[in-house]
């Protein structure tokens, strides 16, 4: 029958695909490899909102499904535009690629012009900023950056730079923010990303209930990994993930009550369930002896043995 044969033919199609093919999702190391990419420049691909993922059922894992591989795989220039777009610079190839000395960059990065995109440990436990290349020549390619590329550097940048001025932490810290919020739509998880840069002091001060505040720690995010917990590398790591700023601090604690409140209204915090009242327990009542009974028998049992 023409049905029949139709089923038949579809069922010999779809098993003679390849087995990628056939897959819904995976996971995020074939989605690496599939697209070109080293693990690095894949995880700073998703923070970037450059390549889309979804959680498992459980909420463990990301995967990436089938069709976003294929959406990118089509893109104009893959997979060079895809690497190109998340490439990560240092402060030499960078000062390079915007054509100005390394101390001229370094002057730009700390008075907050050049953002960097995430951080590693020199060998030294120095840390080393580094910057999309692609916001770098978006940068020198604006005219309005022109005089800060070339010749003098305003006055009253310089008196920033004189005090000692360095938001490369904050910036990487804001930046991080962005990240984790884009990951997320529950409210507990945006009211714990904010939570992951402030001290636990300043979470206290801002979430002063103890059950929001225990609910709240489990949606905290810890810093990038930098070397095993309680390592000098870790407590560094640390350190550049908490708000150091008494401005930055008063600003998350503000963003920081709105998200927690707005958590509670969609799902309140697990409170213990309350005590029920002990049932008032009675003392037991005197019972009186019934007249001339115990004591009639005990009366003729005395007189008899008498």
């Amino acid at each position: 029958m023409p049905g029949q044969h139709t089923i038949a033919h579809d069922t010999t199609a779809i098993a003679a695909r390849p087995a990628a093919a056939r897959e819904v999702r995976v996971g995020p190391g074939r989605a690496a490899r599939e697209l070109g990419l080293k693990s690095t420049e894949f995880d700073l691909a998703v923070q970037l909102g450059r390549i889309r993922t979804v959680l498992d059922g459980d909420g463990g894992d990301r995967w990436v499904d089938r069709a976003e591989i294929e959406r990118l795989r089509a893109g104009p220039g893959f997979p060079e535009a895809l690497r190109r777009s998340v490439h990560a610079v240092g402060t030499t190839e960078g000062a390079a690629l915007i054509d100005v000395t390394k101390t001229r960059f370094t002057r730009l990065a700390r008075l907050g012009l050049l953002v960097p995109v995430k951080f590693y440990l020199n060998r030294y436990r120095a840390v080393v900023w580094l910057y999309l290349a692609e916001e770098l020549r978006l940068f020198a390619a604006d005219d309005r950056n022109l005089p800060l590329l070339t010749g003098r550097t305003p006055e009253s940048l310089r008196s920033q730079l004189d005090t000692g001025i360095d938001l490369r932490p904050r910036n990487w810290r804001a930046r991080q923010l962005g990240f984790m919020l884009r990951r997320t739509d529950d409210p507990w998880a945006r009211a714990g990303a904010v939570a992951s840069l402030l001290g636990p002091p300043h979470v206290s001060e801002a979430v002063p209930d103890h059950y929001d505040r225990s609910h709240l720690n489990g949606f905290r995010r810890p810093p990038p990994s930098h070397g095993a917990p309680g390592s000098p590398a870790a407590d560094l790591a640390e350190e550049l993930m908490t708000a150091q700023d008494p401005d930055e601090i008063a600003r998350l604690q503000a963003d920081l009550v709105r998200l927690t409140e707005r958590a509670r209204a969609h799902r309140p915090a697990p409170r213990p369930a309350p005590r029920r009242p002990e049932p008032v327990r009675r003392a037991p009542e005197a019972v009186e002896p019934v007249r001339g009974t115990s004591r009639g028998l005990l009366g003729r049992w005395w007189r008899g043995n008498r």
